[in-house]
């Protein structure tokens, strides 16, 4: 009956449904043909995957994210990032990498931060900096893959909600990844620049006293990741608290501090929620249905059983896992990955005697990179579309980033401490 999921899903992909209503349709099966539930049990599960507490943090943190670029935010974290970096080889390529960095704190999405560096700094990146359309897109897309696990990472709340992992320990297990991430990628960066000469975007450094201006107009988008591991941290709020209060905290300073926020922004950052949510709460009522058909099937067992009879060795039952996500990443949104992929993948790596946290953020990493890879990349297409990029060109440019990229991985895995230090030693 696996496999006929299997094959029913990977059908409907084929002949181009949308991944959500594949994922019902491919557990229609199990209802009807096994006769062990009714077909009622599908619409009640539809239902109860929405009754969720902690899923509340995704509307909440969506909707605070766009209140915050609606104040001004980006183009103050643009200025702080250029100030910081533009004087380097590279100039706008490394900016786009910190301004990933500080833009994970507010967005919470790689799709949506990629794309909105693309138009913002893409173009400059090819007509003053000196790069390629390609090369520009390449480090703007990989650049992307930070904000997978600064929190508030998207992707970590939906990890965490679908297999019952905390998600205040996964936010604060990204901070450290996503700084090493960071300092990875900019050494990438500052490498291919010097190679294919890329002009600084600043002729020299800055003043002392333009950088102190530039972090104090960017203080309160900073402070925003800040306030959630001290919150974290004592105990203040949830996750789902948290989301609620920092709608409160943009609303705040986008009308009485930056005083940007006007009723027409307002209307645009709550539309634009509203879509976000709808997509998001639709692959998540459809994975419920398949999620429960393959719990009835014994999914996770037999999945667990089969790589087991493979190897008892942890290391490659991880590499398995690990060649399964980027595979699957390459096909799948990264919504639906995590929704689909992980409660099955999960027990089978904790059985192998890894922790779920440390997982939690390789997991999310590695969706994201397939993400960058043909042949359905949304990262990738969403990059190469706005910057006009052919994918076979983006994918030579890229190899430097998937490197780096293959490293910061490495050094996960072989040094699980990265991302538990921060959740042992806070929580």
């Amino acid at each position: 009956m696996l496999l006929l999921i299997g094959g029913l899903f990977a059908f409907f992909l084929i002949v181009g449904m949308p991944v959500a209503f594949a994922l019902a349709l491919a557990s229609i099966p199990v209802f009807i043909l096994t006769g062990t539930m009714p077909a009622t049990v599908a619409v009640q599960k539809m239902v109860t995957a929405t009754q969720s507490f902690p899923l509340l943090a995704v509307p909440f943190f969506i909707l605070a994210g766009n209140l915050m670029n609606a104040t001004g935010i980006t183009n103050r974290l643009v200025n702080f990032a250029r100030l910081l970096t533009g004087w380097m080889a590279g100039g706008l390529g490394q900016v786009s990498i910190v301004l990933s960095m500080l833009m994970g704190g507010i967005s919470g999405s790689a799709v949506a931060d990629a794309a909105m560096e693309a138009r913002l700094l893409g173009p400059g990146m090819i007509s003053k900096g000196g790069y390629s359309k390609a090369a520009a897109a390449a480090v703007i897309a990989f650049g992307s893959v930070i904000t997978a696990t600064i929190p508030p990472s998207i992707g970590l709340i939906l990890f965490g909600f679908i297999n019952e992992v905390s998600i205040g320990q996964l936010f604060l297990a990204g901070v450290v990844p996503g700084i090493l991430l960071t300092a990875i990628l900019m050494l990438t960066a500052w490498l291919v620049a010097k190679q294919n000469n890329y002009a600084p975007d600043l002729q020299s450094f800055p003043t002392f006293r333009e950088l102190l201006a530039s972090f104090v107009d960017s203080i309160w988008a900073i402070a925003f990741p800040v306030i959630l591991i001290v919150g974290f941290r004592f105990g203040f709020f949830t996750a789902t608290e948290a989301g609620a209060f920092l709608v409160f905290y943009a609303i705040v300073v986008g009308v009485f501090i930056h005083r940007e926020l006007t009723l027409e922004a307002l209307y645009e950052a709550v539309k634009g929620t509203i879509s976000d949510i709808g997509m998001v709460m639709l692959l998540i009522m459809m994975a419920a249905i398949l999620g429960y058909a393959v719990t009835i099937e014994r999914g996770p067992q037999q999945i667990t059983e089969l790589v087991t009879a493979l190897t008892s060795e942890p290391v490659l039952i991880l590499m398995l896992i690990v060649t399964l996500l980027v595979v699957s990443g390459m096909f799948l949104e990264g919504a639906a990955n995590i929704l689909l992929i992980t409660p099955i993948v999960l027990p089978v790596l904790v059985h192998a005697g890894y922790d779920p946290v440390h997982m939690g953020i390789l997991i999310v990493t590695l969706i994201n990179l397939g993400g960058l890879t043909p042949p359905v990349g949304i990262i990738m297409f969403t990059v190469c579309g706005i910057l006009d990029v052919k994918t076979g060109a983006f994918a030579r440019a890229s190899i430097p980033y998937f490197v780096a990229i293959l490293l910061f991985l490495t050094l996960l895995v072989i040094f699980p401490q990265l991302s538990l230090l921060l959740p042992g030693s806070l929580m």
